[in-house]
């Protein structure tokens, strides 16, 4: 199901060091290569405010594969103005009246934005499919129609980025059984990421035809390998920065300037405030 392609700056050290080395290292090598992704991803950003850009990424993958935490770290140091997450919930009453691909639709970059879909249009060939919510012909249907349309996005400029995240049955069960122990992690836990621990196999076999279908040459999906999550992220991310010709745009220090003087006439307000109490 993957693509090739070269590892780009320190992400490939990160992913075949030696034996070695140690856990704490590694995750210092992790925690400076993120730092410098995210610098990168910051020029990202003041290039596609600068240029206008239309950007679309989508996550899609494995219950438990790591897509919130990858797109946590792309986008914790940006702007929301500039990179909008959209996580749609299940469709209402009305919007099961309209047209699949409305509400996605609805919800594409304007100038100066990147889009990022955690969970995107695919869900119907995979987990609306899998759990019977659309018909078998509405989700075939989906696959021979959504290429032509992605092929109409980007024609008119978008920039069109699929990532499917993949894990193993064991690292998604072990995934599972830390939400469960962890009181932090317990609502990451659904009724559907159980369904989709028992159907395994029927989830393959969806997600199998849907890559299989919908990977093109004007919007072909990268497959990323995420039984190791930090490894996943740097790579992913390292592969997002090389697929779009950013530049890095001139950054003109602004300056303070003076604070003004307090006024003469000016008296604290003697109104007693609420104020938090110091407990730290």
């Amino acid at each position: 199901m993957s693509k090739g392609h070269k590892k780009t700056g320190s992400a490939g050290e990160l992913t075949t060091s030696g034996g070695g080395e140690t856990k704490k290292a590694r995750g210092r090598a992790y925690e400076r290569e993120l730092a410098r992704l995210q610098v990168e991803i910051a020029h990202l950003q003041a290039w596609v405010k600068a240029s206008g850009a239309r950007i679309v990424v989508i996550f899609e993958g494995r219950d438990a594969a790591g897509k919130g935490g990858l797109i946590k770290r792309l986008t914790e140091r940006v702007s929301p103005r500039v990179f909008r997450v959209e996580a749609l919930p299940a469709p209402s009453d009305r919007q099961k009246s309209q047209i699949y691909m409305q509400r996605y639709i609805e919800k594409l970059p304007a100038a100066g934005e990147i889009v990022i879909f955690d969970r995107s249009w695919y869900n119907r060939p995979g987990v609306e499919r899998v759990m019977g919510f659309c018909s078998e012909q509405a989700a075939l249907r989906f696959l021979e129609v959504i290429p032509h349309l992605e092929s109409l996005l980007v024609e008119s400029g978008v920039t069109l980025l699929k990532y499917f995240l993949t894990v193993s049955e064991d690292e998604q069960e072990r995934r599972f059984v830390k939400r469960i122990e962890d009181p932090v992690r317990q609502w990451k836990l659904s009724p559907m990421d159980l369904e989709s621990y028992r159907r395994w196999w029927d989830y393959t076999k969806a997600y199998d035809e849907m890559l299989t279908l919908t990977d093109t040459p004007h919007a072909p999906w990268w497959i990323v390998d995420s039984n190791d999550k930090k490894a996943a992220r740097v790579n992913c991310i390292s592969h997002l920065l090389a697929s779009i010709p950013y530049t890095k745009i001139r950054h003109e220090e602004p300056k303070l300037g003076k604070r003004q003087k307090q006024p003469d006439d000016y008296v604290a307000d003697p109104v007693a405030r609420n104020v938090v109490p110091a407990v730290f």
